[in-house]
């Protein structure tokens, strides 16, 4: 085993205090099974729902930016389907894990994008000043060591008047409700699969069940933040952005969401079949259009689910 495949208990433990080599060993070795394993995909389901995050805190491009750096792109997500949705012409996919790398830059070429990849540190970007007219993330923040030294680096790339947008980033109340409710959620489904009725078309290896321990632990360390919004802005304005601007979102949808996602994960793939997929996908659609549209107007924004943030340099 190598640590960029398959890490050992060793490199494992040594991770327990290093976040960036945690990072490097969680996300290449899920690399190869990310976009699986959260229903990730490149056509016009996903398209949309990168657009919408994207209009959502920043409103639409009248025209594509022209030349886009994503920081902590995984398999690119959410810049690729950006592109597609022509929010930017050009971009350039980094991330702490050459396998993510590798991945995301395969999948924009297989896509027609025009797209390059670097593996890089987002509290060291490895780019002259003002190269970017647009830097996104989407669940990144949350893994950084330091978010506002980060955050100096995002704006010295920026051209003057550049934006950024940081999408799916967890709330402290958010989280902490996530997280209890995937807890239970896998304690249940545990030992509903390990009934004799069930055992056979649901339950997952034992293999695979010593695997998903395994990047538990590792999940432990990579996730180091969570974030009040008001917070958020302010650390941004600290590092010298303007224009700043935070919106919260997903609130029933998560409380929905993240039971489904654990539930999936912890019964063997394809067990469920397309009528739950189809279950599941527009139960979270229909919640997250009653949040956005209704929620959101009466419900204080500290305790929906994600936080998004846009800003832009002076």
């Amino acid at each position: 085993m190598t640590e960029m495949d398959d890490p050992d208990s060793d490199a494992i433990s040594r991770a327990q205090n290093d976040p960036k080599l945690a990072n490097v060993l969680y996300h290449d070795w899920e690399a190869s099974t990310y976009d699986a394993k959260w229903n990730i995909s490149y056509d016009q389901r996903c398209i949309d729902y990168a657009n919408d995050r994207f209009e959502h805190v920043a409103g639409a491009v009248d025209a594509p930016y022209a030349r886009a750096l994503e920081l902590g792109s995984g398999t690119g997500f959410f810049l690729l389907n950006l592109m597609q949705a022509k929010v930017a012409a050009t971009g350039v996919l980094t991330d702490i894990s050459p396998g993510m790398v590798d991945v995301a830059v395969r999948g924009g070429r297989e896509l027609g994008l025009d797209v390059t990849g670097q593996v890089a540190d987002a509290e060291q970007l490895p780019f002259s000043d003002t190269s970017f007219d647009l830097v996104v993330g989407h669940a990144v923040l949350h893994h950084l060591p330091d978010v506002e030294l980060a955050m100096r680096e995002v704006l010295r790339v920026l051209k003057p008047g550049g934006r950024f947008v940081f999408c799916g980033e967890p709330t402290n109340y958010g989280d902490f409700v996530a997280r209890r409710l995937s807890r239970l959620t896998w304690w249940a489904a545990a030992r509903a699969t390990r009934l004799p009725v069930w055992r056979d078309r649901w339950a997952r290896p034992a293999d695979e069940l010593a695997k998903s321990s395994q990047v538990a632990l590792l999940e432990s360390v990579v996730d180091l933040h969570t974030f009040d919004p008001d917070q958020l802005a302010r650390l941004c304005l600290r590092a010298g952005a303007v224009d700043v601007k935070t919106v919260t979102e997903e609130l029933t949808a998560s409380w929905f969401g993240w039971p489904v996602r654990t539930f999936e994960a912890a019964v063997k793939p394809g067990a469920l079949g397309w009528n739950w997929a189809q279950f599941a996908y527009r139960g979270w659609l229909g919640l997250s259009w009653l949040d956005q549209h209704v929620l959101e107007r009466v419900v204080p924004d500290e305790l929906f689910y994600n936080v998004c943030v846009t800003g832009t340099r002076p």
